[in-house]
């Protein structure tokens, strides 16, 4: 039947206006024909695109510059550093980089030591504003050379802000990056003496909780329209905005129809940009959550990016009233169907900076993502679950300063945000056993790692693996009981290659097994592949669930409308064809046979296949053979070619007039003199024709080596025994038809002796041709063997005439 066409595109909700005309809402349309304004797809937009973040397991990372911005630029044109930028760095030391020595001729023993006692005082200094982390390998001795003056290493020693660039660049990196970590020498032979992991052999068997993935769904990323929420878009493109259209009554075009910069700007036209993007996100959750409920995923964590700039001191906004029925729907459909959202707040949310600006930047950051809870009206359990997940960042000073200086800032935030806020172990500074006696102090839930314990961890109190880790289980699970808040944990595995603590940072696509956690535990699984990597743990250990899906058919999606919403679609059906239309609620869902997995690596399998042209590929023989050919036609090619020239030079004379061929008619009625010019003629034509033939055996010879070349290449095949081998056939050499007919080879050789003309006139006056040079040495007639033509007759003839 026809189903109601679903528009993936936003449109605004109460109180919102629109920059332009915006068609009216259907449930599906086609991109082609829906208001760009409104059609929020990264794939065809480039100011809007997804959000990097929302595709990593853990927002922990380098900061996206596309989003966040080093300088913005104020109203009077001066380049100021991006609120959002103000947060720290990830602590490590700066290294200083070793400059080449200036070689000095001499250098006296005073000058060596006063160098050396610089360079020890700036890394000191470096040090103590910075103190190393843990787990970070072995720091690296800086070396001086003997013959360096202290002038030049004082000048050489970076500046503060230079030495918070080093840090970036030689920093941790990104952890879900796709290429691998260089490891230092010496870290990765401390890496390899590292003493292995004690794990529990415990797994939580049979499972009673909910197993949840982060922010995005592979599947619906790829279907058409596309479903995820976290869409996003660069300050740039909201200041483009709040000009009106070339065409206000038209929607806007990526072209045709761009917002127009000589128009006077208007603020508030920006904002209506943003909030389209922020409706389509939050739209695109019901589905999501629908998805994940027909496969038994009740547990998703929400992006924090699904209001863009939402907390930006300039840009920033409030969620209601414009999102306020938005996200109310959304959680009429959570509650309804009992599924628990969380959010993870980025990295530059830090409560424990000594920065003033940072500390601002994150309280308003919290503040969003509580607004964001509170307006889903969940009910009082699920609003409860719903937290808000945060490190403790960056160490400032010394960890006793940086967990004061949170106590101090936890102070500060609403009881709202205290309600749902929760602290979680990282990989870079701060382990379970740091953050667990803050927790229970200040009555906030702690959230254990796994994948992090494994990396950062206090030796002095447990060991790598999940072993010891059963010691503290019972007041990690205290610390979420006594706020009535179900716990949960991450979990996550690294990559099988990753040696040092940097590399084991990076998340495997998939994991393998289960933690040692309690049975009814809500487990968020930090995979790239996201709720791939459920399907992986639904069918190895066979929890509720693993028999809702099964392969997904590659590169063919089934449960959308994509071909009949085309330009040949609607062609084909405004000629009165019909097609079997999926409903909007089913476009996206995998059909009724639930094919939505993909194995490890084949999320190609999600797209149409790429169209690919394949050479025409061609076994041994066939190459050999058309080789063959190819020599024999070359080889044929030449020898008419050059029979051409030679007739055509034995029908010209040297003044060019055309002379009669020497082969037809007969000589009689001719003068001596003529006959003698023939005969001269018959002679020019002989050489020729020898040199003629001499080239063509030496093209054949070249053919049969090719051809014998191209032969060794094709493989034997068995013989036929009812089949007899045919004989190959002899080479023809070429034949030159016989001028007149020789009496005998006496004759011939007689008539080739008397044939040798002088340059000077005869006995009767006539002029006669003069003699041809004869073949050079070694290279003999082509016409050997055969008669040849003689004309002593004729000389007898022209004797008698003459007496």
């Amino acid at each position: 039947m026809a189903a109601t066409k679903r528009k993936h595109s936003a449109t605004l909700g109460a109180g919102a206006q629109s920059n332009g005309a915006t068609p009216p809402l259907k449930r599906r349309a086609s991109a082609r024909n829906a208001s760009t304004a409104a059609a929020l797809n990264p794939d065809e937009r480039e100011d809007i695109f997804d959000a990097p973040g929302a595709t990593r397991a853990s927002p922990d990372n380098v900061p996206n510059g596309d989003i966040v911005s080093g300088l913005l630029t104020t109203s009077n044109g001066v380049k100021e550093e991006s609120p959002l930028s103000d947060a720290p760095d990830l602590v490590e030391a700066p290294k200083p980089k070793r400059q080449r020595a200036k070689k000095v001729a001499q250098a006296s023993a005073a000058d060596v030591l006063a160098a050396e006692s610089a360079v020890v005082a700036v890394v000191d200094a470096a040090e103590a504003k910075t103190p190393v982390k843990k787990g970070r390998g072995k720091k690296k001795e800086v070396k001086v050379e003997e013959e360096t003056d202290a002038a030049s290493v004082v000048s050489a020693t970076p500046a503060k802000k230079v030495a918070k660039k080093a840090s970036n660049e030689d920093g941790p990196g990104d952890p879900e990056a796709d290429g691998d970590e260089d490891a230092d020498p010496e870290e990765l032979k401390a890496a390899l003496a590292r003493p292995p992991a004690v794990n529990s052999s415990y797994l939580p068997l049979p499972w009673k909780g909910r197993l949840g993935y982060a922010c995005l769904n592979t599947y619906l990323r790829a279907s058409n329209p596309p479903i995820f929420s976290s869409r996003t878009c660069r300050i740039q493109s909201i200041l483009e905005h709040r000009h009106p259209f070339q065409h206000p009554d038209e929607p806007e075009h990526a072209t045709k129809n761009r917002p127009d910069r000589t128009l006077p700007s208007d603020e508030a036209l920006g904002h209506k940009y943003v909030q389209e993007i922020c409706l389509a996100n939050v739209r695109d959750i019901e589905k999501m959550i629908r998805w994940n409920d027909k496969y038994h995923i009740r547990f998703l964590r929400l992006s924090s990016e699904m209001f863009p700039f939402a907390s930006h001191p300039e840009y920033g906004y409030k969620l209601a009233p414009f999102a306020s029925e938005a996200l109310a729907s959304a959680g009429r459909v959570i509650a309804e169907l009992g599924h628990r959202v969380t959010t993870h707040p980025g990295q530059f949310t830090q409560l424990g900076s000594p920065r003033p600006s940072v500390i601002e930047n994150a309280i308003r950051d919290l503040d969003y993502h509580d607004e964001m809870f509170s307006l889903l009206a969940l009910p009082d359990q699920q609003n409860k679950d719903a937290v808000m997940i945060l490190h403790m960042g960056g160490v400032f000073e010394g960890k006793a300063e940086t967990v004061a200086r949170f106590r101090e800032n936890y102070a500060r935030l609403s009881q709202s945000v205290k309600n749902r806020l929760v602290l979680e172990n990282d990989d870079v500074c701060y382990t379970a056993h740091d953050l667990l006696p803050i927790c229970e102090e200040l009555n906030i839930p702690f959230v254990l790692d796994w994948h992090h314990h494994n990396i950062l961890f206090d030796a002095e109190q447990s060991r790598e693996g999940s072993q010891d880790m059963a010691d503290i289980m019972p007041r990690i699970l205290a610390t979420w009981r006594r706020k009535g808040i179900t716990p949960k944990m991450h979990y996550s595995e690294q990559t099988p290659a990753a040696i040092t603590g940097r590399q084991r940072r990076k998340h495997n696509p998939r994991v393998w097994s289960l933690p040692p956690c309690p049975d009814d535990m809500d487990l968020m699984i930090e995979a790239k592949d996201k709720e791939q990597a459920v399907f992986e743990l639904m069918r190895t250990f066979k929890l509720p669930g693993f028999n809702s899906f099964t392969d997904l058919t590659p590169y063919e999606r089934r449960d959308d409308n994509k071909f009949a919403d085309s330009v040949a679609g609607q062609r084909r059906i405004a000629k009165g064809e019909t097609f079997d239309m999926v409903p909007g609620e089913e476009v996206g869902m995998g059909g009724p046979d639930g094919r939505v997995y993909w194995p490890v690596g084949m999320e190609e399998w999600l797209r149409p296949k790429k169209r690919e042209v394949k050479p025409k590929v061609e076994d041994d023989v066939t190459k050999a053979e058309k080789a063959k050919a190819k020599s024999k036609a070359a080889a044929e090619k030449a020898y008419n070619e050059r029979q051409a020239a030679i007739k055509a030079e034995t029908t010209v004379g040297a003044d060019g007039v055309k002379l009669e061929d020497p082969g037809e008619g007969s000589d009689e009625g001719l003068t001596p003199a003529t006959k003698k010019a023939k005969a001269a003629m018959r002679k020019k034509a002989d050489a020729a024709i020898a040199k003629a033939n001499l080239k063509i055996e030496e093209a054949e010879a070249r053919a049969a080596v090719k051809i014998e070349a191209a032969e060794a290449q094709i493989p034997s095949k068995p013989a036929d025994p009812k089949k007899k081998a045919a004989p190959k056939p002899k080479k023809a050499k070429a034949e030159v038809e016989q001028l007149t007919p020789s009496a005998s080879d006496e004759a011939e050789e007689a008539s080739s002796e008397e044939a040798e003309f002088e340059g000077d006139e005869s006995e009767d006056g006539a002029p006669t041709p003069r003699k041809r040079p004869g073949l050079p040495q070694g290279r003999k007639s082509a016409r050997g063997g055969k008669a040849r033509v003689s004309y002593v007759e004729e000389d007898e003839e022209m004797e008698g005439m003459v007496s």
